[in-house]
This record gives C-alpha cells, structure tokens and sequence, in this order.
C-alpha cells in the first residue's frame, strides 16, 4: 500500500488527525532507517541491479545513485539497463537477456 493511501486508511479508520500525522511520521522514519542508500556500507555482497529506463515506480536514477555508491566503497554490482522497459522485463528478448545475465552473475560471485 502507498505511504499515502495508508496514512489516508488510518485517518478513515480514525477520524483523528493527530493519530494519522503520528502514525505517517513513524512510517516516514521507519522508511528512512531501512532504505538501501542510508545503509549502503552494511551491503558486502556483490549486487546486481536490473533496471528499466522508463520505469514509473523506480527512477532509473535510483538504480544509478545505487550501484555507483556500491562501486565506490569497492562492493562488486553489475547493473543492467533495458532502455525500452518499464517496472520488470516484458519484452522476451529482455527476459532473455536478464536471465543469461544473472547466470553469468551468479557463475562469477557464487560459483568461484
């Protein structure tokens, strides 16, 4: 459910204003303390970020700002981009791609 849609969904059950803000504000709190770009040092692990360029739920920026950050702290990340995808592959030949590439990921981080 939507941050928004939520807060409105406690607001309706309620009916008061005061219990709605505090509620949106621990959940604005919680997002903030479990979001992967403010713990980016406790990722370790090699990551592979699967992207598309026209994805209305997830800038393409997103995935950017988080493999950069990976990279520069020295973490292993691949990242792939479909330029004519949206939120998860469609187009066979991308699902196609995706798949050979998360072979080929999963041989070199898992594998070795």
């Amino acid at each position: 459910m939507h941050k928004y849609a939520q807060a409105a969904a406690i607001y309706l059950l309620t009916r008061n204003e005061e219990v709605t803000t505090n509620y949106a504000l621990k959940m604005r709190d919680y997002l903030e303390k479990i979001a992967p770009m403010n713990n980016i040092d406790k990722i370790k692990k090699p990551m592979f970020v699967i992207a598309g360029k026209n994805d209305p739920r997830v800038p393409v920026s997103e995935s950017q700002q988080i493999a950069d950050a990976l990279k520069k702290q020295g973490t292993p990340v691949w990242l792939l981009i479909a330029k004519d995808e949206g939120h998860g592959y469609r187009k066979k030949s991308n699902q196609d791609f995706q798949f050979y590439a998360t072979v080929e990921f999963l041989q070199e981080h898992l594998l070795k």
